[in-house]
């Protein structure tokens, strides 16, 4: 049996540096070579996120180089993603994540989409200024054990708790934990509006909302 190590140890920094268009052929030599697609994603890309996540939470990497990553894990889950499935490899779970009803802001919710994907799990992102119907269509039609909550403007913050009532209101509470975030959002807020979590940064979301799988 190959040793991949320097494969994996190559996807997670390219992924790390964002180098989109040299991961999917990284990504592609590994498979071919016999590497599992679950050791890619495992050891290659989740490994690259992890450390990239402590840099960005240590103030080492900033949000840019992030969202560059982004692209680059965007682009090579997509190759993987048909090995991963004749493999039978399955995420962890799925999450359900939107910026909140009248807010426009998305970079926030990119990075905890981004952070979250790299923990294993599948996200359902909504996008942006997302009604809470939407919200609540979303969690019935899905088996979404998390469901990620961004505002980014004070004047937004009440839509959270507007979704979570209609969440309540559609009798799915108790299939969803309901997490909140976004710059203004404080833990007392979380708490007032019957939130199960609040992270302060997307590194920090993405561990808490592993935790509920």
């Amino acid at each position: 049996m190959s040793d991949f190590t320097g494969a994996f140890n190559e996807i997670s920094e390219l992924l790390q540096k964002g180098r989109a268009k040299e991961i999917v052929p990284a990504v592609e030599k590994a498979l071919s070579s016999g590497a599992s697609p679950a050791d890619i994603l495992e050891k290659g890309l989740i490994s690259g996120m992890s450390i990239l996540g402590a840099k960005f939470k240590n103030g080492d990497v900033f949000v840019p180089e992030v969202l560059v990553a982004a692209r680059a894990m965007n682009q090579a889950s997509a190759a993987l993603k048909p090995a991963l499935k004749e493999a039978g490899v399955e995420p962890l779970g799925t999450a359900i994540i939107a910026t909140v009803k009248g807010d426009l802001h998305d970079i926030g919710k990119n990075l905890v989409r981004m952070m979250v994907e790299g923990k294993g799990i599948e996200v359902v992102d909504l996008g942006i200024d997302v009604p809470k119907e939407k919200i609540v269509e979303a969690v019935k039609g899905s088996e979404a054990k998390v469901l990620l909550l961004s505002a980014l403007l004070t004047t937004t913050m009440p839509a959270m708790k507007e979704a979570i009532e209609a969440v309540n209101a559609a009798g799915l509470r108790s299939k969803v934990k309901i997490m909140v975030g976004g710059a203004p959002v404080t833990q007392g807020f979380a708490n007032d509006i019957g939130a199960d979590a609040y992270s302060p940064d997307a590194a920090a979301a993405a561990e808490a909302c592993a935790g509920f799988y």
